[in-house]
């Protein structure tokens, strides 16, 4: 016969109390791992828990819309000089008499306009000096290339409308070159304005000499060559003088203007 295990009331007793114990121990633990949970949640940054955020929607905003203009974009003329511009028959080329007694009746201006002549050449790089019989009506500034002509050039200052110098300024206007040359303004041995005497190149220019050359990049020149008041006969002896610096076998076509008025097309 097996053994027969025999429980007293002690034993009994003894086992629930460690039952107890046990459980106690149980809830001790969970009672901590709780405790530390809601302690990691506590610490959190408020940022990490964020309640849920409203949305909002935003009104598309409107466009503005740009209107570009194109830098060649001419400023639209005036019925005035539409006008005068219906004056000039645009088939027709006019002989330099003809074009001289259009252009008085094409005048509204209130001064004295500037004369103009615009040749269009075979090629550009055409230049020279020309010293017309009247002169242009308009007194020529003219600057000898100084030390302190130099420092009023880099400040950007520029009284004058031509600049004469002696070979030994040309590496001082070097660091100038950049401002006097796209204003056409550098002096140059093919216009005259280097010279060993420049006092006596300035004379030359403040008596009427011009000197002429083609745009940078197209062969087009731009040339005054006296007032309205002069008078037919002396605009006459100017723009053949001016014509004739220019050579004839250079010349493409020949637009007559003043400062206000339509062009003139001129036989050549």
């Amino acid at each position: 016969m097996g053994k027969i295990r025999v429980k007293t009331f002690g034993d009994e007793a003894e086992e629930l109390e460690e039952k107890k114990k046990l459980e106690k121990k149980r809830e001790e633990k969970k009672a901590r791992q709780k405790a530390q949970t809601k302690e990691i949640v506590e610490e959190a940054p408020q940022e990490d828990i964020k309640p849920e955020e409203e949305v909002k929607v935003e009104e598309p905003k409107k466009e503005k819309v740009k209107i570009k203009v194109k830098k060649d974009q001419k400023a639209p003329r005036s019925q005035k000089y539409g006008d005068l511009n219906n004056q000039v028959d645009k088939t027709k080329t006019y002989t330099l008499s003809e074009a001289l007694d259009l252009l008085v009746k094409l005048q509204r201006g209130k001064f004295d306009e500037t004369v103009e002549i615009h040749v269009n050449t075979l090629t550009p790089g055409i230049s020279g000096n020309v010293t017309l019989p009247h002169g242009t009506g308009k007194k020529t500034r003219v600057a000898i290339a100084t030390d302190a002509v130099i420092s009023e050039i880099e400040k950007g200052t520029i009284n004058f409308d031509i600049l004469v110098a002696e070979p030994s300024q040309m590496s001082k206007l070097a660091k100038v070159a950049r401002i006097l040359g796209p204003k056409g303004l550098m002096p140059s041995p093919k216009n005259g304005t280097i010279a060993p005497k420049p006092e006596e190149v300035a004379k030359k220019y403040e008596g009427g000499l011009i000197s002429f050359k083609t745009e940078a990049k197209n062969p087009l020149l731009h040339l005054t060559v006296g007032k309205i008041s002069f008078g037919k006969e002396k605009l006459t002896e100017n723009i053949e003088e001016m014509l004739k610096a220019v050579k004839k076998a250079n010349i493409v076509n020949v637009t007559l203007k003043s400062t206000m008025s339509p062009g003139i097309k001129l036989k050549v």
